[in-house]
């Protein structure tokens, strides 16, 4: 999602060498498969945080075994217990992501947006940081070789992203033979509900899923129908091209969004040194152009000590960057400079497209495939044949003209994936579940589009679709008290919002804030 990955991120995953997330003691699971929580640090957040583990079976499918696997929990605990506190599970996106930044970071933000009575919890998944980590490769140098590559960068990229697919797939699996099939998203389903039974409640979940976190709740509302008490899915993937590997409904909105962002830059030129007096249509040709023109003259950045001794600032490299700071509009002022310094080849502000890019860390991430592991081993189509996937990349590659193309890598590498996760959803989602689900989506959210919410809440039976009108990857990414207050109203009540429900957001473009802290104020004076 938002601090850590998603589809588009395999894109610039080589910019995000980071170190593993340091976790702290995790108590083991009492003997009665209870969770015992204990105070944990996670990060600067003022929330008092709590942590905590909980044994499940290793393969779901295999009931001859006994191997287990020990999941990592993080809580932060209601700010307004009772003596029935219920708990709300969270999933931050990805897929790949371990969440923990994510939920230090929105924490109290969803406190607030939940009406503080309910304990927040975040299940690191399988794949992910230290459960089962999926890596391809044993250092950054054999996983930095090849600078990630847009499919319409050249009239050869496609077939060269095709073939490098074959080799990340042989690679992954040559490297995660044992364990590899066992982080697909319905297991992690299945953990979701061990949890839920060890948190000793009602047996009922409650959910609040991002991004991919809307792929694995659709997944648990599907598999476990019965057991839905309130479930919000927010910046919604299309569940269907998800498993089917046709994800072309991603990009519907991404140039909207990207034209949002040029419209803010105008409107507010002291912020946005793009602005320089342009119109909107001149912007956009300079924009454009430069795209154009990065494809046959890339700008080279020497940095000492990287893979290769440097970077090339190419094509494929800026769509990406760009099309990825789409998704948090607090931060379009950066953006603004990095294409400003491309714009007018001043390499010192070009430097802020990398973000300050250094020497990868001595000790990165262990996951850093854990986008595809758990992606492409859900996948239930295969294929040796780019002609097979054609329609796929050109769907595309025709919703948006420059950002349809930057992470090509994935679904290609998914169609020739050879190591199927050991349970994979076949279902569809024509479900009725216990309890309506809440669907929300942005009108301008670059990857997952408000047509992709629609689509889902026309199939869960009783569930009701906000559109929350703004811009960035979900409703956390730009405040709003009206979608706030019907977020607490759901959670708290069980309240729907009427049909047809458009809320507006407080927070203008270019202005470095995402709201929150006006909207935390405001729920708790409303309270």
């Amino acid at each position: 999602m938002h601090l850590s990955s998603t589809t588009a991120a395999a894109a610039v995953c080589f910019l995000a060498a980071t170190a593993v997330h340091a976790i702290p003691h995790y108590p083991r699971t009492q003997g009665d498969n209870s969770i015992k929580w204990t105070p944990c640090k996670l990060g600067n957040t003022t929330v008092p945080m709590e942590c905590g583990s909980l044994t499940v079976p290793l393969d779901y499918t295999d009931k001859t075994s006994n191997a287990t696997l020990q999941l990592q929990l993080q809580r932060a605990p209601a700010k307004k217990p009772c003596k029935d506190t219920k708990s709300i599970l969270l999933n931050f996106g990805g897929p790949g992501a371990d969440g923990i930044l994510d939920f230090v970071y929105f924490s109290e933000r969803m406190q607030a947006a939940t009406g503080g009575g309910h304990h927040l919890i975040n299940l690191v998944p399988r794949g992910t940081n230290t459960t089962l980590p999926f890596s391809c490769y044993q250092n950054d140098l054999l996983r930095n070789s090849n600078q990630p590559l847009a499919g319409n960068a050249s009239n050869v990229a496609l077939g060269f992203v095709w073939e490098r697919a074959a080799f990340v797939g042989v690679d992954c699996k040559a490297a995660q033979n044992k364990t590899g099939s066992l982080i697909g998203t319905a297991f992690v389903a299945r953990d979701m509900m061990r949890v839920v039974d060890a948190l000793g409640e009602d047996g009922m979940l409650r959910y609040w899923g991002v991004s991919y976190g809307t792929i694995l709740g659709a997944t648990a509302v599907a598999m476990f129908p019965d057991r839905v008490d309130k479930i919000l899915l927010d910046g919604v993937v299309n569940p269907f091209e998800y498993y089917e590997n046709k994800e072309t409904e991603l990009f519907t909105d991404s140039d909207a969004a990207f034209r949002g962002f040029m419209k803010g830059c105008l409107a507010n030129p002291e912020l946005c040194p793009l602005a320089k007096n342009q119109t909107l249509s001149q912007l956009e040709d300079s924009i454009y152009s430069l795209f154009e023109r990065l494809k046959s003259k890339p700008i080279g950045m020497s940095i000492p000590g990287y893979p290769g001794g440097g970077i090339m600032i190419d094509y494929s490299l800026v769509t990406s960057i760009v099309y990825r700071q789409l998704y948090t509009p607090f931060i379009w002022q950066t953006t603004a400079k990095c294409l400003n310094g491309l714009l007018s080849g001043n390499k010192t502000d070009a430097q802020r497209c990398l973000g300050g890019l250094d020497a990868p860390p001595a000790n990165v991430r262990a996951d850093q495939e854990a986008l595809q592991g758990i992606k492409c081993g859900d996948n239930r189509v295969h294929t040796a044949n780019l002609t097979d996937m054609l329609p796929v990349f050109e769907g595309r590659h025709q919703k948006s003209r420059y950002f349809g193309s930057s992470a090509d890598i994935v679904p290609a590498t998914c169609a020739q994936w050879t190591m199927p996760a050991k349970e994979r959803y076949m279902g569809d989602f024509n479900v009725t579940p216990r309890k309506p689900v809440l669907v929300i989506g942005n009108t301008y959210d670059p990857i997952t589009p408000l047509v992709s919410a629609r689509n889902v809440s026309e199939t869960f039976k009783g569930s009701v679709l906000l559109q929350h009108d703004a811009y960035g990857h979900d409703s956390l990414m730009q405040a709003s008290l009206c979608t706030a207050k019907a977020i607490r109203s759901y959670f708290s009540n069980g309240i729907m919002p009427e049909q047809g429900t458009k809320c507006g957001n407080e927070v203008a473009l270019f202005s470095s804030e995402d709201g929150w802290d006006n909207v935390i104020k405001q729920l708790e004076e409303s309270s």
